[in-house]
């Protein structure tokens, strides 16, 4: 009973640090949410692809323009949006951001607006789909900006609108994603104190929020391995060096690197291989094969010596076969850091948007996040919003990047609140 008491008691001490809304908010709320689904379902319909989402950007830029008081960029980083709104009373500077890029994935969702688009990626025709959620975060910051205009008078600060086109990876040979949108100063006219993003999640309970201080979501490398043997006939493989063997050996000793290798009581590591190509033909022992997959670590130094170890094993288990083999790595994304201070001082927030039966601590996630180059500007903020339908069981639900992917519209709303929250009270702690 003490516990249950002492629960009740922080509980309401957190509470107490979020502040009540101006007069008129909770109308705002009400009336924004049906054009909030409506442009989901629109973006959901049209997806575009990373740095191709002309018409996403086109969209969302004309829309903002029609907002009183809402000072539009576009474009930024080629296809994305800026947007500043200045606030009525004084007040720090903070940004909000969403993704806008959809995926080559083909959709079986069985809803009307379901996507029929097909584009070209790596030179291959492809189904697109918003298989990730992009659209529902691109609604809910649009919708944000409008509940924010219309209370601008008691608005403390500036908040600066931040939507950023390939958050999945700009094409080979092209800038793109937040990189690229820092670069062009999105953080710094005006500049940026801190920085606040959502990720929708179809494998949480709908109305609910998920969040984790410190590091959250995992780095992304992506890896190429390319194994150089010698060609031979198939009946007789002493007459080369078979690089598919070794490529064999290996992958195998990757995955000794993560059991093997690594104190993973520290931090997880992920090695995958998602690809190997190598040979034409069933009776002939091609020259060279090739490998590439991602490595997900949530810790910066163990990052460090992954990339290590990988080129070392693979040179060396190469090297006892008689080949060779060449070793590229490309980091995609960091670590995606959640301020722990920003977390402390903004909870309040989250738990008087969700409520507090709503808002938990999860564990990391080794899924990754390109917003985590803002989150290395400047203090941030990354958390979970649930879409996962009530009654449904999270191992039924359609993963993200997946053909069947589905998101319950209701708990877009959540992200709306929580958002607003975070910008009034913010700058009410200053």
């Amino acid at each position: 009973m003490r516990k249950f008491l002492l629960g009740l008691f922080l509980t309401g001490s957190l509470v107490s640090n979020a502040q009540e809304l101006p007069k008129g908010y909770a109308q705002l709320i009400k009336e924004v949410e049906a054009p909030m689904i409506q442009w989901r379902r629109h973006f959901h319909e049209f997806p575009e692809l990373s740095n191709r989402e002309t018409n996403t950007g086109k969209y969302i830029a004309e829309f903002l323009k029609t907002l009183p008081n809402v000072e539009v960029r576009y474009p930024v980083a080629k296809t994305g949006v800026v947007a500043v709104l200045k606030g009525g009373k004084p007040g720090a500077t903070i940004a909000l951001r969403a993704d806008i890029d959809a995926l080559p994935v083909l959709e079986r969702a069985p809803v009307p607006f379901a996507s029929k688009v097909t584009s070209e990626y790596n030179g291959q025709k492809v189904n697109v789909s918003h298989a990730c959620g992009h659209d529902s975060h691109t609604a809910m910051l649009m919708a944000t900006a409008k509940v924010l205009s219309s209370l601008q008078k008691d608005l403390p600060g500036t908040v600066v609108f931040l939507f950023q086109p390939a958050e999945e990876g700009a094409p080979a040979n092209e800038e793109g994603g937040a990189p690229l949108m820092i670069k062009e100063g999105a953080l710094d006219n005006p500049k940026v104190e801190a920085v606040f993003g959502i990720h929708i999640s179809s494998q949480t309970p709908v109305g609910t929020i998920k969040y984790k201080s410190g590091a959250f979501m995992a780095s992304s490398d992506w890896f190429t391995i390319k194994v150089n043997g010698k060609g031979s006939h198939g009946s007789q493989p002493w007459g080369g060096v078979d690089p598919i063997a070794a490529s064999a050996q290996i992958i195998e000793g990757l995955q000794h690197i993560v059991s093997r290798q690594m104190d993973l009581t520290k931090a997880p590591l992920v090695i995958t291989v998602g690809t190997i190509n190598s040979g034409v033909r069933s009776n002939i022992i091609p020259e060279t094969a090739e490998m590439t997959g991602t490595i997900r670590t949530l810790d910066s130094k163990m990052q460090e010596e992954v990339h290590q170890r990988i080129k070392h094993t693979a040179e060396t288990i190469a090297k006892s076969s008689g080949a060779t083999a060449d070793v590229t790595i490309d980091t995609k994304t960091l670590v995606t850091y959640n301020d722990p201070a920003l977390v402390k001082k903004t909870l309040p927030s989250l738990i008087k948007a969700a409520g507090e039966e709503n808002v938990s601590e999860s564990t990391w996630v080794t899924g990754a996040e390109d917003f985590s180059f803002f989150a290395a500007k400047a203090p941030s903020f990354f958390f979970n919003v649930g879409a996962l339908p009530k009654g449904t069981d999270a191992k039924n639900a359609g993963p993200h990047h997946t053909p069947d992917f589905y998101l319950d519209e209701s708990g877009f709303i959540v992200g709306v609140k929580a958002f607003t929250q975070l910008v009034f009270d913010y700058n009410s702690k200053k």
